[in-house]
């Protein structure tokens, strides 16, 4: 009779032991599936903001893009019946007439400006637009968290054919041939070239834009 007891409680001992490492092992599994889970939910995020990054970098470049490529020669004429382009460009802006709004499409013409503008200890880029005769101005940023922002312009002399990058645009009777903008993060310097369509000097481009003009209204 002893003896049953005793295997009984023996019985009843290990029951115990095995439901207490039971238990311990259901903990460690779960601890290690919460784990598990947190890392993919970081990865989830992790990976749709950058690939909303991507997405809005992708915009911004299609932006610039489409403004540059659209640019006209339109100018006007100073205080002293001096005409100039609209075209003005250093190392943090640039500025220029184009028939592509951010808001409302290829319709009529508009000033744009890019402008980089310091935040929080980095530079994030801005463009405003306005139509010309209108003085509402709308405004958008293209990029920001950058550690520097600049442009770059490309000449070529017209005697030696020789070109070269500069960091404004004094020339108020030509265009660049090139515009580069520089991006530069974490040591990383991530570069966009446009090329500009326009050639000529303000005279040619004037007298051309003059005949496209009577042309459309002979239309």
């Amino acid at each position: 009779m002893r003896k049953k007891l005793a295997n009984k409680s023996c019985n009843k001992g290990f029951t115990i032991l095995e439901l207490i490492i039971s238990i311990t092992l259901m903990g460690i599994i779960v601890v290690i599936l919460m784990g598990a889970m947190r890392l993919g939910l970081r990865s989830i995020e992790s990976g749709e903001k950058k690939t909303e990054q991507l997405e809005r970098m992708r915009s911004s470049i299609n932006i610039i893009d489409y403004q540059i490529q659209s640019q006209f020669p339109l100018t006007y004429t100073d205080e002293d019946g001096n005409k100039s382009y609209y075209f003005q460009a250093g190392q943090d802006f640039m500025q220029f007439a184009t028939n592509y709004s951010i808001w409302n499409g290829g319709k009529g013409y508009v000033i744009a400006t890019y402008k980089v503008i310091p935040e929080d200890n980095k530079e994030a880029l801005y463009v405003s637009e306005n139509i010309i005769g209108i003085d509402e101005i709308r405004d958008t940023k293209l990029f920001d968290n950058y550690e520097k922002i600049y442009f770059e312009y490309f000449t070529r002399d017209l005697l030696t054919e020789e070109g070269k990058w500069v960091n404004e645009w004094t020339n108020e009777m030509s265009f660049p041939e090139k515009v580069k903008i520089h991006l530069i993060k974490d040591m990383n310097d991530f570069s966009m070239i446009f090329p500009i369509r326009t050639r000529g000097t303000i005279l040619e481009t004037s007298l051309g834009f003059e005949e496209f003009e009577e042309y459309s209204d002979e239309d």
